[in-house]
């Protein structure tokens, strides 16, 4: 009778999180940058029709990188974790910091107890008002949560992008100049440049009224380029 195959804990977890991390880094990355108004987030994106970035409730924006069907089913959970608390409770009850904690325990879960991993990660994203402190959750794929200030890259090269970042941000800075400083980052490690038409653009901008969410169309996308140029 053949002895059946053994694989140790240690070596099969190295082995998951080995292969999501190489899945994720074949995707385009993700960059979210603070700015004077709210939150920026700009993803490399030619498609008009598959969101890599979306609205998830009044204050919050979520964002994915990896397989779209993994984190597109993530972002479906997390509309409707979102829309029961608001409904049971109240819509203030509904923070960042709970979906991020759900994503955490779902993504945790997948990855300890299922053969194959998530292939993702997520960014849940909250637009503070009356003078306190937005936040951002970086979610990877074993479940592990990274609170990050200021700014925050996921997918592709994101460890280049962020010592880009680190060198080239400041606070404070007005939509078009922080959109210019994350379209430079995205196209650090690349030799080729990216117009309107290559990125997916969205922002939470505290000015609105009640949904902070909203989307840059492309001819918008242009003139913000132009200017920071």
């Amino acid at each position: 009778m053949p002895l059946p195959y053994y694989v140790s804990p240690e070596q099969m977890m190295k082995d998951k999180a080995e292969y999501a991390r190489k899945g994720i880094a074949r995707g385009r990355s993700i960059v979210t940058l603070e700015y004077a108004d709210g939150i920026l987030l700009v993803a490399e994106n030619p498609s008009t029709l598959l969101h890599k970035i979306s609205e998830i409730y009044d204050r919050i924006a979520f964002a994915g990188v990896g397989k779209y069907n993994e984190f597109e089913n993530l972002r479906i959970a997390g509309i409707r974790h979102a829309d029961v608390k608001g409904y049971s409770y109240s819509r203030g009850d509904v923070t960042a910091k709970a979906l991020a904690n759900a994503y955490s325990q779902a993504l945790g879960n997948i990855f300890t107890q299922d053969i194959k991993p998530f292939e993702v990660e997520v960014l849940v994203a909250e637009v503070a008002e009356n003078g306190s402190r937005n936040e951002i959750y970086h979610i990877l794929y074993d479940g592990t949560i990274e609170d990050e200030h200021n700014y925050a890259a996921m997918g592709g090269q994101a460890d280049e992008i962020r010592r880009f970042l680190k060198d080239h941000y400041h606070e404070g800075q007005a939509l078009g100049e922080a959109l210019g400083l994350g379209v430079r980052a995205l196209t650090v490690t690349q030799n080729k440049t990216l117009s309107e038409r290559d990125l997916e653009v969205a922002v939470l901008d505290r000015t609105k009224v009640r949904r902070k969410f909203r989307r840059i169309p492309t001819e918008a996308l242009g003139q913000l380029l132009g200017a920071a140029r």
